[in-house]
This record gives C-alpha cells, sequence and structure tokens, in this order.
C-alpha cells in the first residue's frame, strides 16, 4: 500500500495509527456508509470539513460524519463574522486531497482546524487517510497535537 502523506506525518511525529481499508468500487464513500463498511461507531468515525471565514481565512472542522456542522458555532470558534463551505472544485486547490479522501493531516497548508469535543471522550477516531478507500485511526489527542487542533462544540 502507498503512503499518504498523512500517514508520514504520523510517522514522522512518532504517532501510532491503524489503517483501516474499506471496498469503494460501488461509489458508497460518505462518512456513515464508511462506518458501516469497517464496522465503526458512526460516533468514532469523522469527516473533515473546510470552510472560508469573512477574512478569507480557510478553517477544517473535524466532525462525526453523521452530524452536520453548526456554521454559527464553526464561526465563533474561529473568530469570525461568519464561515461558508469551500466549493468542492476548490478542495484539491488548497488541500492537495480530493473530496472524500481529504484528511486533516498533511494538507497543503496548516489551516486552524478545530475538531469536535465528542472527541476527547474517545480513545481513538477514525478519519481519511487521505487517499479514498483509506482510513487512519489514531488517538484524538495526538491528532490535536501535531496540527494544532482545538476540541469545540461545532455541531448542529
Amino acid at each position: 500500500m502507498q503512503k499518504t502523506n498523512a500517514m508520514r506525518l504520523l510517522e514522522k511525529s512518532n504517532i501510532d495509527y491503524n489503517i483501516i481499508t474499506y471496498e469503494n468500487k460501488d461509489g458508497k464513500i460518505d462518512g456513515v456508509a464508511v462506518a458501516a463498511k469497517i464496522g465503526k461507531d458512526v460516533n468514532s468515525v469523522f469527516k473533515t470539513l473546510v470552510t472560508q471565514g469573512h477574512s478569507k481565512e480557510l478553517y477544517v472542522f473535524v466532525i462525526p460524519v453523521s452530524e452536520e456542522l453548526d456554521l454559527k458555532k464553526a464561526a465563533k470558534a474561529a473568530g469570525e463574522k461568519n464561515v461558508e463551505m469551500i466549493h468542492v472544485k476548490d478542495i484539491n486547490k488548497y488541500t492537495g486531497y480530493i473530496r472524500g479522501g481529504c484528511s486533516p493531516l498533511a494538507m497543503k497548508k496548516l489551516y486552524k482546524t478545530f475538531i469536535h469535543n465528542s472527541a476527547k471522550d474517545l480513545n481513538s477516531i477514525v478519519f481519511s487517510a487521505g487517499k479514498i478507500g483509506l482510513q487512519i485511526e489514531a488517538n484524538p489527542l495526538d491528532i490535536a497535537t501535531i496540527i494544532g487542533a482545538k476540541f469545540e462544540p461545532i455541531i448542529v
């Protein structure tokens, strides 16, 4: 298996992680479908969302796959008047990843990142390894440490 930049960052940071693969030929790559395919609780599988604030700064939010980002709470966490999701066509330009394979780790730039505070209570969370069909399972506190993320109540 080819290593992704997210895996390389974890290894460089000496952080333990597991790789979980899933079949994606059926096109079902949304987080809830992925959680079912890998046999994990939807509350422990997280998706990575990229937003742009009123200031034009980008922010990354990592939330459970079955939840919805609360844009008002997200803006408050980021210290912005408001935030909006970036266009799908811009994901690769800003992150180096594609929709369905966007990891919060090792993006083109280190953006301010916020992880839903439910992750703090979990021993591990699962999120994209940076490629469709690959997930990383790791300790959320370790992840927050290496990317400087804050835990915030950011879901609806």
